[in-house]
C-alpha cells in the first residue's frame, strides 16, 4: 500500500475513490463550462430571433411611410394640375357649377383620383369618389394667379394601401380611422373585429401572437388614420437546434469520458495487483523503478499514459479556445447582420478552424456572371487550383463536392436561396494530405446552410430598401427619390458652379391609348418608353417616373442646348417605336409620341429646385399647346 501511495494513486478504502475522482474531473472541465456555454448560446439565440423580427418591422415601417409619402406626393402633383387646370378656372369665373363639377370629374378620372373635395370661394363645396381614402394631399385652385379656393386630393384607397404594404413587406395591414377599421389584409379567421390594435408590443388575433409597429398618419376628413403593421412572434427553432447540438456534445463527451475511465481503471487494477503481489513476496512481479528491468519498463508506460493523458487535455483545450472563438465570431456575426461580406469573413474563418482546413474561401457573382472572391483565410494561392475545380464542380451540380487533386483535397458548397431556385456565392475549403471527415463535412455544410440564409437576409433588405425609391411599373425612380435626387443635384451646382439640366415628357393623347387598347396597353407604352430613357441616359442621369405619364431626367452638368438635344433623342426614339397591339384582334402596330420641356439651371443662377421644375413644365405645356411631339426649350 505504501507503495501505491508513493505513485500518487488513493489507497482502496480512501474516502473518494479514484472513480469518484474522475467523474469530479469530467464534471468540472466539461459539464460545468458546457452548460455555461448552453445558457450563452440559448441567450444569443433568443436575442437574434428577436432581432430579426424587430428588425423585419422597422424595415417594413419604412416601406409603408414610404408608400404612404408617395401617393401623397402624387396627390399633390395632381392637384396641382387640376389646380391650374384654365378650363375649370374659366367655369369657376362664370360660377357655373353643373360645368365645374364636370370638369372636375374630367380631370380626376384622367389622373387617376380616388376621392376629390373642394372648398371654392364662390361655389361652395363639391366631392368626388367615395370610401376609405389615403394619402391626401391639399393643393390651391388658381384662377388668374389669384387663389379661388382649396382642393383635397386622394390618388389611392385604403384598399389599395393595404394590398401595396403587404406585397411590398410580407406582413399583414390594418388602416384605423376613428376606431374603426376601414382596410385590412387579415383573413377573416384571424381579423380583428373592430378592435383597436396599438401602437406597439404583441397583440393575440384567433389564437395567433403577432408583434406590431404602427405610426399615424393625417386622414382625408380630418383627423387621423392608425397604420398598424403585424409580424409573427420569432420561433424557437435555432434555439432547439443549439439545446440539440449541445446535448449532443455532452452525450459524446460523457462516452468518451467513459471510455476512457474503464481503460484507465483497468491499468490501475494492473499496477494495484503487481504491487499487492510483490507486498505478499510475490517476487515474479518485478516493479522497477529504473534500469531496464520489469520495473522500469512499467514506469515507462505509465510515463508513457501520463503523456497521453496531457496530450488529450492540451486538445480539450485547444477546442474549448475554438469554442470561445466561435462565440465570439458568433456575437461579431449579430453586429454586421446587414454586411454581407463581413458576415462571409466570419463564416470562411468558422468553417476553416471547425474543419482543421489549411485556407479557405468565399466567391460571389457579380454583375456579369464572373465570381469575385469577397473573403478569404490561411494561404489561398498554394491551394487555388484544387479550390477553383472544386468551385467549378459545386456550381455545376448546385450541391457539395469534394475533391482530391495532387494530394490537397478540397470542399465546397453552393450558397443556394431559400426556395432553391438561384445560387448565391461558394463557400471552399482546402488542406493537404488527408481528405476530410464526415463530421466534418457536415459541419461544414451547416455553417455554409447558415450563410446562405444569412446572405438571402441581406439581399432582401436591399430589395426592401430599392423597392421603396423605385415606381414599381417602369422600375424608374419614383416622384419622392427624384425630388431627393434634384435638391442634392442643384446643391452640388451651386457648390461646384456647373450647370444642371433637367427635361419632363409628357405622353400625347395617352388617355386615348387606355381607352381604345386598354390600361395593359397603357402599362406596356409606359414601360417601354422608360426602357428608352434608361439606355439614353447617362451614368450620371437619374431618370424617374414624375406622375402618370409624366416622366422626367435630372442632367447634372447639361447645359440648356445639351438639355435639348437629348430630349429630342428620346423623343425621335419613342417616335421610332413599333409596339405590339396586345388585344390580338388588332392587325399592325401602335407608335406612340411624346412631348418635352427641356430647362436648365445655369452655374451662375441661385435659382432653386421648384423654379427648374416650373420652367420645364412650361416650356412642356407650350410643346402641348403648339402641336405635341416636339420638343420646347424654358424661356
Amino acid at each position: 500500500m505504501a507503495s501505491c501511495v508513493a505513485l500518487g494513486w488513493p489507497p482502496a478504502d480512501a474516502q473518494m475513490s479514484f472513480r469518484n475522482r474522475l467523474t469530479l474531473f469530467f464534471v468540472v472541465i466539461v459539464v460545468v463550462p458546457m452548460l455555461a456555454v448552453a445558457y450563452v448560446l440559448f441567450n444569443l439565440a433568443a436575442e437574434a430571433d428577436d432581432t430579426k423580427v424587430e428588425t423585419r418591422l422597422v424595415e417594413a415601417q419604412r416601406a409603408a411611410e414610404g408608400v404612404f409619402e408617395d401617393a401623397q406626393d402624387r396627390a399633390a402633383a395632381t392637384g396641382r394640375r387640376i389646380g391650374s387646370d384654365a378650363e375649370l378656372a374659366r367655369a369657376l369665373r362664370a360660377r357655373d357649377r353643373s360645368r365645374s363639377r364636370s370638369r372636375l370629374r374630367v380631370l380626376s378620372r384622367e389622373a387617376g383620383v380616388q376621392r376629390l373635395l373642394t372648398d371654392l370661394q364662390t361655389l361652395g363645396s363639391m366631392e368626388l369618389g367615395r370610401g376609405a381614402a389615403m394619402a391626401p394631399a391639399t393643393s390651391r385652385l388658381v384662377d388668374r394667379g389669384r387663389t379661388a379656393g382649396r382642393l383635397r386630393i386622394s390618388m389611392l384607397s385604403a384598399e389599395d394601401y393595404v394590398r401595396r404594404v403587404k406585397r411590398a413587406t410580407g406582413l399583414e395591414v390594418v388602416v384605423q380611422e376613428g376606431g374603426r377599421v376601414i382596410a385590412e389584409s387579415l383573413p377573416r379567421a384571424t381579423a380583428t373585429a373592430g378592435r383597436r390594435l396599438p401602437a406597439g408590443g404583441d397583440v393575440e388575433l384567433a389564437g395567433s401572437t403577432y408583434r406590431l409597429v404602427g405610426f399615424e398618419a393625417p386622414g382625408f376628413e380630418g383627423g387621423s388614420v392608425a397604420i398598424r403593421l403585424l409580424g409573427r412572434d420569432p420561433d424557437t427553432s435555432s434555439r432547439a437546434i443549439v439545446v440539440a447540438a449541445l446535448a449532443g456534445f455532452l452525450l459524446l463527451a460523457f462516452s468518451f469520458a467513459l471510455a476512457v475511465s474503464r481503460s484507465l481503471q483497468a491499468q490501475v487494477g494492473r499496477l494495484l495487483d503487481a504491487a499487492r503481489r510483490m507486498s505478499r513476496g510475490d517476487f515474479d512481479v518485478v516493479v522497477p523503478t529504473e534500469g531496464d528491468d520489469e520495473f522500469a519498463a512499467l514506469g515507462s508506460e505509465f510515463n508513457q499514459m501520463a503523456s497521453q493523458l496531457q496530450a488529450r487535455v492540451q486538445e480539450l483545450q485547444l477546442e474549448r479556445a475554438r469554442l470561445q472563438d466561435a462565440i465570439r465570431r458568433v456575437g461579431e456575426s449579430f453586429a454586421k447582420g446587414l454586411d454581407r461580406d463581413a458576415l462571409l469573413d466570419i463564416v470562411v474563418k468558422t468553417a476553416v478552424d471547425g474543419v482543421g482546413a489549411d485556407c479557405g474561401r468565399a466567391v460571389v457573382q457579380d454583375g456579369d456572371g464572373a465570381s469575385v472572391e469577397v473573403a478569404r483565410s490561411g494561404d489561398v494561392s498554394a491551394r487555388r487550383v484544387a479550390l477553383e475545380e472544386v468551385e467549378a464542380a459545386a456550381a455545376s451540380s448546385a450541391r457539395a463536392v469534394e475533391i482530391t487533386h495532387n494530394g490537397t483535397s478540397a470542399l465546397a458548397q453552393p450558397l443556394s436561396s431559400s426556395e432553391g431556385e438561384h445560387v448565391l456565392g461558394l463557400i471552399s475549403v482546402a488542406r493537404a494530405s488527408r481528405p476530410f471527415t464526415e463530421p466534418e463535412r457536415e459541419l461544414f455544410n451547416y455553417l455554409a446552410s447558415q450563410a446562405a440564409v444569412s446572405v438571402e437576409n441581406v439581399d432582401l433588405h436591399e430589395t426592401v430598401q430599392r423597392q421603396a425609391v423605385t415606381d414599381e411599373l417602369t422600375g424608374l425612380f419614383n416622384h419622392r427619390r427624384f425630388q431627393e435626387v434634384m435638391a442634392l443635384e442643384i446643391e452640388r451646382t451651386r457648390r461646384f458652379g456647373s450647370d444642371m439640366g433637367l427635361i419632363l415628357l409628357d405622353m400625347d393623347d395617352f388617355k386615348k391609348v387606355n381607352d381604345t387598347y386598354g390600361h395593359m396597353q397603357g402599362d406596356l407604352v409606359l414601360r417601354e418608353v422608360a426602357r428608352v430613357l434608361r439606355e439614353s441616359a447617362r451614368e450620371i442621369d437619374e431618370p424617374a417616373r414624375y406622375g402618370g405619364e409624366e416622366m422626367a431626367v435630372a442632367l447634372p452638368q447639361t447645359d440648356l442646348d445639351g438639355a435639348y438635344r437629348f430630349a429630342e433623342r428620346v423623343r425621335r426614339r419613342i417616335e421610332a417605336l413599333e409596339l405590339p397591339i396586345l388585344d390580338g384582334e388588332r392587325p399592325g402596330t401602335l407608335r406612340v409620341t411624346a412631348s418635352f420641356g427641356a430647362a436648365a439651371l445655369p452655374s451662375n443662377e441661385d435659382a432653386g429646385r421648384d423654379a427648374l421644375v416650373a420652367a420645364a413644365d412650361a416650356a412642356l405645356y407650350e410643346a402641348k399647346r403648339s402641336g405635341k411631339n416636339r420638343t420646347v426649350k424654358a424661356g
